[in-house]
């Protein structure tokens, strides 16, 4: 152990006033580019999830420009529950089709 402190204290090393090596600069601002990649990626990326879930609707809608349907789907849905036949149901969805 007195021989590794002995060598340590011997070797002047660049603390004792000498420059620093050319390269020091060099650290820091690599260091604060890789954390403000790093910061922002993780905002991009938040920010896009955010994004994605609120113009997403939150259940099925019917299109803004068809009125007829909400009609469709009250006939679809009395279909499904058994309240009309097949036939009634195909004859009651042409009928809204053609505009009758």
């Amino acid at each position: 152990m007195t021989m590794l402190t002995t060598l340590a204290a011997a070797h002047p090393g660049w603390h004792d006033g000498g420059d620093a090596p050319a390269f020091w600069p060099i650290f820091p601002i690599t260091f604060g580019l890789l954390w403000i990649a790093v910061l922002g990626g993780a905002f991009y990326l938040l920010r896009r999830r955010w994004t994605a879930r609120a113009a997403a609707p939150a259940g099925p809608t019917a299109p803004k420009d068809d009125p007829l349907s909400g009609a469709r789907t009250i006939l679809a849905e009395r279909f499904a529950r058994g309240e009309i036949d097949e036939d009634e149901y195909h004859l009651r969805m042409s009928a809204l089709r053609n505009g009758v």
